[in-house]
């Protein structure tokens, strides 16, 4: 984690999100949006298709401007701060945004520049990464040859180079196998626990949440519920976590659908 934080108070989040609201056009996409990541947690950001999960990380990472509310990562304004907070944040988006035709090498020097890392440093940290996920021999390797499952763990690699404190990932693990799955929840939970990386997992995938998970239940663009994942199940009057998710979806929000 940077060294210039801000004061201590403003850090009891790794990532806020109070009274956040977005339009396109007439429709309403979110609808004041309340949320918060505590340091060294897995959040999991659940909704369905056309809940508001992808606008809202257009909003955190500034590919939106919020039109209401706050956006602070450990308590720099996504807004105000928006170098400051960004350089605490790593992401990987749903659609994959790796260089397809350049090696996996040239993908991490080309990140690294991006962020100020210089060259030498931009090596070292890309090789330790890609030995982290048991990759170290591919960096010479065109994007192209990979698997999914590899493809996604290089780009969570990627989205540590510039070693960020926060970590959004957007539906990771739409279209691969059950093995690869697994392996990529595996893998982002021991950052959790090993680096103290705190992440927002968004996902329409039930069996991606964990017991201890925390989860906020986004739907239509309005927050139906959040808390530890036995906090809402228990409000939801329901058995597990499935079911208060069924619960509380049925019981809908008014108003048109998010994106």
């Amino acid at each position: 984690m940077p060294d210039d934080e801000p004061p201590l108070a403003a850090l009891t989040a790794a990532l806020e999100i109070a009274g956040v609201s977005h339009r396109y056009g007439k429709r309403l996409a979110l609808d004041d949006v309340s949320l918060s990541v505590r340091p060294a947690s897995f959040c999991v950001l659940l909704g369905l298709n056309g809940a508001g999960k992808s606008t809202l990380f257009s909003l955190i990472t500034r590919l939106y401007a919020a039109q209401s509310g706050k956006i602070k990562i450990f308590g720099w304004d996504v807004s105000r701060d928006s170098g400051e907070a960004l350089r605490r944040l790593g992401v990987v988006f749903q659609a994959r945004t790796l260089d397809l035709d350049l090696s996996i090498a040239q993908n991490f020097a080309y990140h690294a520049a991006l962020h100020g890392v210089g060259a030498r440093e931009g090596r070292a940290r890309a090789e330790a990464l890609l030995a982290q996920i048991g990759m170290a021999d591919r960096a010479g390797d065109k994007v192209r040859s990979l698997s999914g499952g590899q493809m996604r763990r290089v780009e969570i690699a990627r989205a540590l180079l510039h070693r960020p404190s926060m970590l959004l990932l957007d539906e990771p693990t739409v279209g691969l196998d059950v093995k690869a799955r697994a392996d990529i929840l595996h893998h982002v939970r021991g950052l959790v626990a090993q680096e103290g990386v705190g992440v927002l997992w968004a996902t329409h995938l039930i069996d991606e949440v964990a017991g201890s998970d925390d989860v906020v239940v986004l739907h239509l663009g309005r927050l139906l519920d959040k808390g530890n994942v036995g906090e809402v199940v228990a409000r939801a009057g329901a058995d597990d976590i499935a079911a208060a998710f069924a619960k509380l979806t049925e019981a809908g929000a008014p108003g048109e659908a998010g994106r």
